[in-house]
């Protein structure tokens, strides 16, 4: 979603309070829990129900995952899945043109007739949760480094075939490190590749305020959109799935929103924060404050130039809010002063257990991994990260590149992304027909390249080879102008012909990823083998220690995958004003400037006599989320769905790194707007019927 979010600045007493009790042992309504370990008795203490075992299962078969780092839910057995807007812009500007902007006007198909395939879309349905913690850990155990490393991938790749069989096309299965080494599972999703459009609103409305309004509330966003999933050719026939309420939920509600939040970090180490304070988010933040100022200024050149740079500049907007809020975050001496409080506590018992003792030298181990990887860290993420090549185009070269190496040697011992398992889902972006535009090719690229040279110098030895005597803008229009990958033909024949093909290949950015890719991997295996290693084997044996002293009835930190949340519908207290948990659609038009970023698309300027303004838009809930619940379904105690999560207030801005109860809250749609929207506004009363049961 459009979570994490802006600077923040928590109360200190409630801050230092719930950091003062063991990361990840849930107060009040903490805690982004896995389906198979649900918090069954603090729901039934805070809430007076919880979930059992069939509601649960409904849950995760009637919750969707859109692959591109979304969530999403099932909402009829036609399979219709309702999500956010920002979550299918991608495929709304792909689908776009100039001379048809559904960006600008929306898109609606009336008939399933008229639904339009997604380019680059895929979407997944949790299956099955598997504990495989015994046989990865046999597999691992005695081994340190890049012996670690490849025991790790191969026991990934055996796990991962197996659980996909011979179901492929249909089946995508991961290993999830959960606790960070304390448990692995195996998910196991069905794959939904035929993905269409059916309803997406203008994205005045479904970003109504703008990045000024982003993160904040009161909020007045129609962020919804909606997707269908076919199989040969025919809807897909979905058992599971959530019929919208159209009345919303009352405040003081009970609710519950399932989805795959992304990443969080409260059980990071010291040094880790550490780490990322000083370096990782102040460096990433100039940068892309640098790269706003350079999108900002090409979408000036033109409506074209404007069309294809929108997704980009909003995702910069959203990661620079992101960004700053985190190093707040991490700037507050109370939270770092409590995280320290926090590991010392864990290390004096390990010191206490002498059957821990493997686990005493954990913290440092990582914190020496950090320090030894600061000399090629820049040069890393240059290269083998690919900072320095931001374009469409490089991405396919260093696929194709990349996946004839790996797809020659035996599963185990491939790169992860290359094992067999995952390879459907690999062609499928790599054969997607998603549009190239060569002239913003050329301003990512040269931009990238730009900063390359900044960051390394032009006598690094990497940056002379890349650039030779171009300036950047030279070598990215060479680039761009002589290759042939926006032709899916000359991608499939390239994939089909294997290493022999690719290297017969003039084309000249699959030259230059084969150019790169032996120095790019010996950088890749030597952070595996110094870094990544050191600190997947050290943060097992933290993990070992935290188990050991809090007990299981802990949740993880969030890693992409499924997850329940329960909450209450309420606001929160800002100074001395209390914050109500709900807008109205009567306030959209109180707050309407008729200018940029607060200016309503004509459909509803004309349709304003015919709503009933009292009706609740846009509401706030204090369920725990992080970025990834995006399109997640707010859901009542009978399983309904009562709201479409998008966003978070600045208060939970900190949820990287911890859960402050007092401010926190969630920020969704109300299904009350949405059904108002579109009855009256959109004339979609046939999609609105479906999702309604009817």
């Amino acid at each position: 979603m459009r979570l994490p979010k802006p600077s923040c600045r928590p109360t200190h007493l409630a801050l230092v309070t719930s950091l003062l009790l063991s990361p990840l042992l849930a107060q009040a309504a903490e805690g982004m829990w896995t389906l198979d370990n649900p918090p069954t008795a603090l729901m039934r203490q805070q809430l007076g129900f919880a979930p059992d075992a069939a509601w649960l299962g409904k849950a995760m078969r009637g919750s969707a995952r859109l692959a591109g780092g979304c969530s999403g839910s099932f909402v009829s057995p036609q399979g219709l899945v309702l999500t956010n807007h920002h979550c299918v812009a991608e495929c709304v500007e792909q689908l776009s043109s100039a001379d048809k902007d559904f960006m600008k006007n929306g898109f609606l198909a009336r008939t399933r007739d008229e639904e339009k395939a997604c380019p680059a879309m895929e979407v997944n349905r949790l299956e099955a949760i598997t504990d495989v913690t015994d046989q990865v850990k046999a597999a691992t155990r005695g081994r340190e480094g890049e012996a670690f490393t490849k025991a790790f991938n191969a026991i990934r790749a055996q796990l991962t075939a197996s659980c996909v069989g011979a179901d492929s096309k249909t089946q995508r299965c991961d290993l999830v490190d959960l606790y960070h080494g304390g448990q692995y599972k195996l998910y196991r999703y069905h794959r939904f590749q035929d993905v269409r459009l059916a309803f997406a609103p203008e994205q005045s409305i479904a970003f109504f305020g703008g990045d000024p309004d982003n993160f904040n509330f009161p909020r007045y966003d129609l962020d919804m959109g909606l997707l269908r999933v076919y199989e040969n050719g025919q809807p897909a026939a979905v058992k599971d799935f959530f019929p919208v309420n159209t009345q919303g939920p009352a405040a003081g509600e009970a609710v519950f929103v399932t989805g795959h939040p992304g990443s969080t970090q409260r059980t990071l180490t010291v040094a880790q924060l550490e780490q990322l304070r000083a370096q990782r988010l102040p460096e990433t933040l100039v940068d892309m404050s640098e790269y706003r100022g350079r999108l900002a200024q090409y979408r000036t050149q033109g409506e074209e130039q404007a069309r294809m740079a929108n997704a980009e500049l909003f995702y910069v907007e959203n990661g620079i809010k992101v960004l700053r809020g985190q190093l707040a975050a991490l700037n507050e001496a109370s939270l770092m002063s409590a995280k320290r409080a926090d590991e010392a506590r864990l290390r004096a018992f390990v010191a206490r257990q002498p059957a821990l003792k493997p686990s005493a030298g954990a913290w440092d181990a990582i914190a020496q991994a950090l320090q030894n990887y600061r000399s090629y860290r820049t040069l890393n993420n240059q290269l083998e990260g690919g900072r320095a090549f931001n374009s469409q185009l490089f991405g396919i070269a260093r696929t194709l590149v990349r996946g004839a190496a790996e797809r020659s040697k035996p599963d185990a011992d491939r790169l992860p992304e290359f094992a067999e398992a995952g390879l459907p889902a690999v062609e499928a972006q790599l054969f997607s027909p998603a549009p190239v535009y060569p002239a913003f090719e050329k301003f990512k690229l040269s931009y990238s390249l730009e900063k390359m040279r900044e960051h390394l110098g032009a006598d690094a030895p990497v940056v002379k080879q890349v650039l030779g005597k171009d300036s950047p803008e030279q070598l990215a229009a060479r680039l761009v102008d002589g290759s042939q990958l926006a032709d899916i033909a000359q991608r499939k024949a390239l994939w089909e012909g294997g290493m022999a093909a690719v290297r017969q290949s003039q084309d000249p950015f699959i030259r230059l990823a084969l150019a790169l890719d032996e120095q790019s991997r010996a950088l890749r295996q030597r952070y595996e083998r110094e870094v990544e290693s050191v600190i997947q084997k050290n943060s097992e044996r933290v993990a070992q220690a935290r188990f050991a002293m809090t007990g299981p009835k802990v949740y993880p930190d969030a890693t992409f995958t499924l997850r329940l949340s329960y909450g209450k519908v309420e606001g929160w207290k800002e100074g001395d004003a209390q914050v109500p948990p709900f807008t109205t659609l009567g306030g959209t038009y109180e707050r309407a400037t008729g200018a940029e970023p607060f200016a309503l698309p004509a459909s509803w300027l004309a349709a304003r006599d015919k709503l009933d303004q009292t009706k609740p838009f846009n509401l706030v809930s204090t369920n725990d989320i992080i970025g990834g619940n995006s399109g997640s379904p707010m859901l009542n105690a009978r399983g309904e769905l009562v709201g479409l999560v998008f966003d978070g207030n600045i208060h939970s801005i900190g949820g990287a790194y911890w859960f402050e109860t007092a401010r926190n809250r969630t920020v969704a749609v109300n299904a009350a707007a949405i059904a108002e929207a579109m009855d009256k506004i959109y004339g979609a009363g046939t999609l609105l019927k479906e999702m309604q049961g009817r």
